[in-house]
């Protein structure tokens, strides 16, 4: 169940304290980037993907970093490790898994800071 589903489920059940809500995350991500693990040997090894400078190249080109910032600064990386076979390496579906991981960790950021201010309410 995606966190869409969840929040209307929550909705039809007229459910209305407070919380937070999947439009409160996006609302708090103020940037995000993406790259591989290629990405970042090229950048350090200048290699710009010649197999014969990393023996890990095409390997390291399966992996997607997400880095998600909020609006307080912090920052969040979600890593998708890429598929058993190369063969089905999707660059686009790579990103999305990517940035889900990193989403899923500003829920119990934002679920703390919450209680936080209920508790001295």
């Amino acid at each position: 169940m995606n966190d869409q589903l969840i929040e209307q489920e929550i909705q039809a059940k007229g459910l209305t304290a407070p919380r937070i809500t999947p439009s409160d995350v996006e609302a708090n991500i103020v940037g995000e980037r993406y790259f591989t693990a290629r990405d970042g040997v090229d950048a350090l090894t200048g290699c710009d993907g010649r197999i014969d400078c990393d023996p890990f190249e095409m390997e390291l080109g399966l992996v997607t970093f997400c880095v998600i910032i909020l609006r307080n600064g912090t920052k969040l990386v979600g890593v998708n490790e890429g598929p058993v076979s190369p063969a089905n390496f999707d660059a686009e579906l790579g990103r999305k898994l990517a940035r889900q991981k990193a989403v899923d960790q500003i829920w119990p950021l934002m679920g703390y800071e919450l209680r936080s201010k209920l508790a001295v309410a």
